[in-house]
């Protein structure tokens, strides 16, 4: 019977020992589930019907912030800002926003500029924070990077100023020099000279207007919807006939050559423009009786064969300040003499999106006093790489024989020229 007695209550005491072991097993994985995770987008039950998957849908970041100022909830975007570290809100504007909105119930919306994680950079994220009430104890956080926003912003109103700034130029000009012919009416001579003036303000004028209307045309239009096969002889040729005028004024010698019969894959026209705009700066920026060579070749690349088109000139060269910002719009290396040859900043813009619309890219190299390289690469249009010679010039008389009767000097070169890097 004590046998049977102390049996009963061993298993008695066994049995309260395991109910025990159980209920604080239990506990214990409440406590785990109730434990934030920063791997995935976590759901507390605490969260309103249906908040979750309005939150996995937006394209803000967001943060969920319970009345200890814990984070409930918050999205990868949140994190890649920085704006979550530890489970806890790291942005002491926003959390002090959350505070005030959790007292009074109001929303809150501010702008703020925030140190980029990581980079060392001086530049700011710009971000745009919205916080919420979400239910009686929970604070919704609402954050939207608008870093690109301002930066496009700031371009536009660059380029509004300095579109006015150019405009307002010439017509001044034209505006004066009319009342100059006007009082020199009975002076024939010097109503000559203001009437050349006049006439070079003028075409000032009509160059920058459509150099304006090609940049908008090649920012916005996509030259693949009417893409074919451009030879590259063929382009060559039209820039040297554009800037015959000019460099047969300074006594330049244009020379072509490289690889004959090779063709591009793009709009005829925005090559067109983006080569002859380089060959022009060539012509403009070099000294009188130097020479400008264009040289055409095929490169390999891991995406397949470029058609590279150097411009090598004998000019002034670039400063390495300046190569930074020779592609922007309106940039000029040198003002009084971008005046004096009629330029208007917009060439080299241009060149740079015909280039990138292509998939391609321009590059420059350039030293102070030993003149400059400006390199155009765009993909090689591959149907026509196995055509016969035939269709083409030949190398040393590709533009030769195109007109017998130029004057200009047309001189084969090396396919690389000399002075690239």
């Amino acid at each position: 019977m004590d046998v049977n007695a102390a049996v009963a209550a061993a298993a008695a005491i066994a049995g309260v020992c395991t109910g025990v072991i159980a209920m604080l097993a239990f506990r214990w994985s409440e406590r785990d589930q109730k434990r934030p995770t920063r791997t995935s987008l976590h759901t507390d039950p605490v969260l309103p019907p249906g908040v979750d998957t309005v939150l996995s849908v937006l394209r803000s970041s967001a943060v969920v912030l319970d009345e200890a100022d814990s984070v409930v909830k918050a999205s990868s975007a949140a994190y890649a800002l920085g704006l979550v570290r530890g489970g806890k809100l790291a942005v002491e504007p926003m959390l002090q926003m959350a505070r005030d909105t959790r007292r009074d119930g109001e929303i809150r919306q501010v702008e703020l500029d925030l140190p980029r994680r990581g980079t060392g950079r001086g530049d700011a994220l710009a971000v745009s924070a919205r916080v919420a009430p979400l239910g009686s104890r929970l604070v919704l956080l609402l954050v939207e990077d608008l870093t690109e926003a301002r930066r496009i912003e700031a371009v536009r109103r660059d380029f509004v100023a300095n579109v006015s700034h150019e405009l307002k130029t010439p017509v001044g000009a034209l505006s004066l020099l009319s009342e100059a012919v006007m009082d020199a009416a009975d002076d024939p001579e010097a109503v000559e000279r203001f009437a050349g003036r006049m006439q070079n303000e003028a075409t000032r004028l009509t160059n920058l207007v459509q150099e304006l209307i090609d940049l908008s045309r090649v920012q916005n239009d996509d030259p693949l919807e009417d893409a074919e096969p451009v030879r590259v002889d063929e382009l060559v040729a039209e820039a040297i006939d554009r800037c015959r005028h000019q460099a047969g004024t300074k006594q330049i010698t244009m020379a072509a050559g490289g690889t004959a019969d090779l063709h591009v894959w793009g709009n005829r026209g925005q090559l067109a423009a983006a080569l002859g705009n380089l060959v022009e700066n060539a012509v403009n920026y070099s000294p009188a009786r130097t020479r400008v060579g264009i040289a055409a070749r095929r490169v390999n690349a891991p995406g397949g064969d470029l058609i590279e088109v150097a411009v090598t000139d004998q000019g002034i060269g670039i400063s390495d300040k300046d190569k930074e910002r020779i592609f922007e719009r309106f940039y000029r290396v040198d003002p009084a003499r971008s005046r004096a040859t009629g330029g208007t900043g917009l060439g080299l813009a241009i060149v740079k999106h015909v280039a990138a619309s292509h998939g391609g890219e321009v590059t420059v190299w350039s030293s102070e006093g030993q003149g400059s390289t400006f390199t155009l690469r765009v993909p090689e249009a591959r149907a026509t790489r196995d055509r016969g010679a035939g269709h083409g010039l030949g190398h040393e008389g590709a533009h030769q024989g195109a007109r017998p009767d130029d004057t200009t000097a047309y001189e084969p070169i090396p396919a690389a020229p000399e002075v690239l890097p």
